[in-house]
């Protein structure tokens, strides 16, 4: 790939693995140094194990491999302090904040009808999934304008364009995420800082990048886990998962000069699933 980031910087959040592993290498991979940040725990509510340090430590080796300067940090996006040390601390090194990429978010607790969710639980859901990225935003998009660029990519899903039974929570937060990238662009345009959404499918559990996202959703459905491969090909127009590359990709052109017109908008990779 062509250096096509050479020179910027960015912020990459839930960048242990999975999706965020994906884009933090793909953007290290065209030339940009990174910030790596994660929450690295386990947290009370969430059923199933989130990214580790070692995780996080390994997704900032792969990067460094590629000749560009990283740091990280385990930060918990619904702490804003924690948010803004992260960033300020990138901005320091670095000098500029050129492209955030929110990753960061849950799948689960997550399978239960809109009346049987624990208010805690939604409460969890919208904490990490929408409002981390608005943290985020409000202290990244704050250095960007100041700077007049830089590229803000929020990572949503397939649940913020439909909707999907038994995800209430996750579909809610996924949804506002959307309409947080539209209203954020509308008030960044003029500085120059542009904000787009990126809306994956069903994304493969890559061993590689040791995403698990896929089989927790599964999970959380009663379905059988070893077959939730087979089970969500079955609704995909292509006949094929999405792969982690596939979505960092598309980050890595919405982060690139390439799509400098290009702001407030929803770009899918989902094979087609939600043209129908």
């Amino acid at each position: 790939m062509s250096p096509d980031l050479d020179g910027k910087a960015s912020v990459v959040t839930g960048a242990a693995r999975g999706i965020g592993r994906a884009c933090a290498v793909t953007l290290a991979a065209g030339g940009a140094d990174l910030m790596l940040v994660d929450v690295a725990r386990n947290l009370p509510g969430v059923p199933y194990p989130l990214g580790t340090p070692s995780q996080l430590e390994y997704t900032a080796e792969l990067c460094r491999a590629q000749g560009v300067s990283v740091l990280t940090s385990a930060v918990d996006v619904r702490v804003l302090g924690e948010v803004r040390d992260a960033v300020d601390a990138a901005h320091e090194r670095f000098g500029h904040i050129d492209i955030l990429v929110n990753n960061a978010g849950i799948a689960a607790p997550s399978g239960s009808l809109a009346h049987e969710i624990e208010e805690d639980e939604w409460q969890l859901m919208l904490d990490i999934d929408l409002s981390g990225a608005w943290r985020t935003i409000a202290v990244a998009g704050k250095i960007m304008v100041g700077q007049r660029s830089g590229s803000i990519i929020n990572i949503s899903s397939t649940a913020g364009i439909v909707g999907y039974r038994r995800f209430a929570g996750y579909v809610a937060a996924k949804h506002g995420l959307i309409g947080l990238t539209k209203a954020v662009a509308l008030d960044y345009a003029p500085s120059g800082v542009r904000v787009n959404a990126l809306c994956p499918g069903s994304v493969r559990d890559s061993p590689a990048f040791e995403g698990r996202m896929l089989a927790e959703i599964t999970r959380s459905l009663g379905l059988e886990v070893e077959e939730h491969e087979s089970v969500f090909v079955q609704s995909q127009p292509n006949n094929a998962l999405i792969e982690p590359e596939d979505v960092a990709s598309a980050a890595r052109w919405l982060a690139s000069d390439d799509s400098q017109h290009v702001t407030g908008t929803v770009v899918t990779v989902d094979g087609g699933f939600t043209a129908r």
